[in-house]
């Protein structure tokens, strides 16, 4: 088959001046003037034109996606159900109808048998092309059902209430609701946020059942515009709580759940880089706090003296706490050391000895008037007494992933957990901490079969260049050629401080038994090692990242893993940036790419207040308007500005056309660009979901396929020979 050739985006004069400097962007064209609504047929036309080369460019290889596709398909157990967890008087769970999309909802009363569907979303979403629930909160009395969801990708989500003694949806809440959402202890009112027209989360409001949402009270409202709004509930269902932050500074109210109309409570003011989030237990509040200590410290407070810590846990240069959930008879940390998880139960000591509070419901008997002085104010704890005996929980391998799994009651007799590796499927325990015992609930099932002892993994640390050494999660088939002959692939993401676990994954199956082995770099950006880990990769120290990638690459290399033109690499959103620039720099050593939703368009981006992210993101990239060493930063490896008149890989690129957080726009001006500059004839493919959002089309077999299409690329990119199907 004969390709066609492929589009060429026509170019429009359009350049733009700041610090001294002129940039051209012959491609701006291709943002719609009135975005977020996409209506430009000149626009419009191009992406379809990109779309069907798209499809013309893989239908030799359908059969391959579709072989690959059937793959990952026959090991997802088609009626897969989570085990049932207690919330109050009933047992709730989910299950997949047999080939079903989306997921059913259920639940039953504790010691009971009648089991009561209360949302089947595979019902409910019926004839849409995309559907996405997010919130599912129901009230302490077991009564109602808080819902959201989101029907095109753009994350504004519906929230709705449902009477789950007749099934009926009895109220439309908000059609701009993003987020959680949390009852009060009656369960008459309920907290929510909305976002404004730029997509942000900025307003904490209370509706209060059968009243009329346009009159719904505002409790608070945001004025920066980089921080998000949130709400939720400490874990003793004591507090409703109001969390506003961007990707470096926090700032918690909290609200007695039982007046959830009273003034917010400010539990200590924003202070720039200090990050704090709060718990609730024993009549007294748990901060987790990086103020002190760069890997964080466990505090304690007095809720009539919220702002005033007292230090339980001292952070530690070996232990990075990066999680808390205060529970009845522990406080659960959750940790990584060396980057490896871990979970830590402290018992409480003294603090459980404190007199209950005598308050209404579970609250603190307060009126809407009371002030933080008027709080009741528990007895301290014996002297020198504060938390008790710590342990770890012991997991059964060298190398994995754990952490909590949905634990809603405040007193669980048992914490329920997950946990894989790069070979042991997905698990989930329960942890009876008085025996130190973990109970096997659920092991995924892969219906297909899968055998872990012909697999093994290994952790391997590759040099960077400048002495750092970055660890490398590596899974292979035994057997795997180690003399520099193999294929790879190579994951990685580096950004927000958030690490990418050595976890199990049954659709990468589909490439080790066709021989290639799958790594993943925890390199500078994520906080794999700690929180440093994630400074030393940010802002100003962003070419960290990069770096440590392609110096990643080099060390499998070294290890006979693979050799220059056999690595196929991927990210997506902010690794989808990673993607960019080490093509940009290091082409010659990648197969392929794969970059996914990728944040490419990055100077332009961050100099554009008005869309959805960027005010937040500035104390991530820095901010080029008023800064313009953060400028010629950003210029000097935006993916986009940096394209070269060299030769590239094999590219498959994707993006949404309704994805908020990196505009269609971005891959599709990055993919112009390179058709115009490159030098090579390999295949450039640009996919863009024209009804989907940031994480592509809903559905879990939809998503399988656009995995399996992935696959396909790297396999028939990197080794053209023929493929079997």
């Amino acid at each position: 088959m004969t390709l066609p050739p492929p589009p060429i985006a026509a170019t429009k004069p359009h350049s733009t001046t700041a610090h001294g400097h002129t940039i051209d962007d012959p491609w701006a064209w291709l943002r719609d003037p009135g975005y977020p609504e996409v209506t430009d047929e000149a626009v419009l036309a191009y992406l379809r034109e990109e779309n069907a080369y798209f499809d013309a460019a893989m239908q030799p290889h359908d059969a391959l996606v579709e072989t690959i596709f059937q793959e990952m398909k026959g090991r997802l157990k088609e009626d897969d159900s989570s085990v049932p967890q207690r919330e109050g008087d009933w047992l709730y769970w989910w299950a997949y109808k047999p080939g079903g999309q989306y997921p059913l909802h259920w639940r039953k009363p504790v010691g009971g048998s009648a089991e009561t569907l209360i949302l089947d979303e595979e019902a409910e979403s019926e004839g849409k092309a995309y559907w996405r629930v997010a919130a599912l909160e129901v009230s302490p009395d077991g009564r109602l059902m808080a819902w959201s969801v989101d029907e095109s990708g753009a994350e504004r989500f519906t929230l709705r209430i449902r009477d789950l003694a007749t099934g009926a949806d009895i109220e439309t809440v908000s059609t701009v609701t993003n987020g959680n959402v949390a009852w009060s202890a009656d369960g008459a009112v309920l907290l929510y946020t909305e976002v404004n027209d730029n997509w942000r989360s900025y307003i904490a409001k209370a509706h209060s059942l059968g009243g009329d949402p346009a009159t719904d009270k505002a409790l608070y409202e945001e004025a920066d515009e980089g921080f998000r709004v949130a709400v939720g509930a400490t874990r003793d269902k004591a507090w409703l709580q109001i969390a506003t932050g961007d990707n470096q500074t926090s700032e918690v109210r909290l609200i007695p759940a039982a007046d959830p109309f009273a003034e917010p409570i400010l539990v200590s003011p924003r202070q720039v880089k200090r990050q704090y989030a709060v718990d609730s237990a024993h009549g007294r509040l748990w901060i987790l706090t990086n103020d002190d200590h760069i890997n964080f410290r466990l505090a304690t407070a007095d809720p009539a003296a919220p702002g005033a810590w007292q230090t339980v846990i001292a952070g530690s240069d070996r232990t990075y706490l990066t999680g808390h959930a205060c529970f009845a008879r522990h406080v659960v940390l959750s940790a990584r050391i060396e980057g490896l998880d871990q979970l830590i139960l402290r018992e409480w000591g003294g603090y459980a000895k404190a007199p209950p509070l005598q308050g209404r419901g579970l609250g603190w008997g307060l009126s809407s008037a009371a002030t933080p002085a008027e709080l009741p104010h528990p007895n301290p704890s014996p002297e020198g007494e504060g938390l008790g005996e710590e342990h770890a929980v012991a997991f059964p391998e060298a190398s994995y992933s754990a952490g909590l799994g949905n634990n809603p009651e405040f007193d669980q007799p048992a914490y329920r957990l997950s946990y894989s590796s790069m070979v042991t499927p997905g698990t989930v325990f329960d942890y009876h901490p008085e025996e130190r015992r973990l109970e096997t609930l659920k092991v995924q099932e892969v219906p297909s079969g899968y055998d872990a002892s012909l697999y093994a993994t290994e952790r391997l640390m590759a040099p960077a260049r400048d002495g750092k050494a970055i660890p490398v999660s590596i899974v292979y088939r035994k057997g795997f050629p180690r003399d520099g002959s193999g294929k790879l692939f190579l994951y990685a993401y580096g950004a927000y401080g958030h690490a990418i676990p050595p976890s199990f994954s049954s659709g990468r199956l589909s490439l080790l038994d066709r021989g290639w082995a799958f790594a993943i770099a925890h390199i500078r950006g994520g906080d794999d090692l700690g929180y440093d880990w994630y400074l030393q990769g940010k802002a100003e120290t962003r070419w960290n990242t990069f770096r440590d990638f392609s110096d990643a690459a080099r060390g499998l290399i070294a290890a006979g893993f693979s050799s220059p033109g056999k690595i196929a690499i991927n990210g997506g959103s902010a690794g989808g940036e990673l993607m960019g620039v080490v093509a940009n720099t290091d082409a010659h050593l990648w197969g392929a790419i794969v970059a996914d939703v990728p944040f490419v368009d990055v100077l332009n981006t961050m100099q554009d207040a008005g869309l959805p992210l960027t005010p937040g993101e500035w104390p991530e990239w820095g901010n080029p308007i008023t800064d313009k060493a953060a400028f010629e930063l950003l210029w000097c490896y935006s993916p986009y500005e940096n394209v070269a008149a060299q030769p590239y890989p094999p590219m498959l690129i994707t993006g949404g056309l309704n994805d908020p957080r990196v505009t269609y726009w971005e891959p599709a001006k990055w993919a112009a660009r390179l058709r115009a500059t490159k030098t090579d004839p390999n295949l450039l493919l640009l996919k863009i979901n024209m009804g989907a959002g940031h994480g592509g089309k809903s559905g879990r077999y939809e998503a399988l396929r656009e995995r399996a299409e992935s696959y396909a690329f790297v396999i028939t990119q990197v080794d053209p020979s023929p493929v079997s199907d």
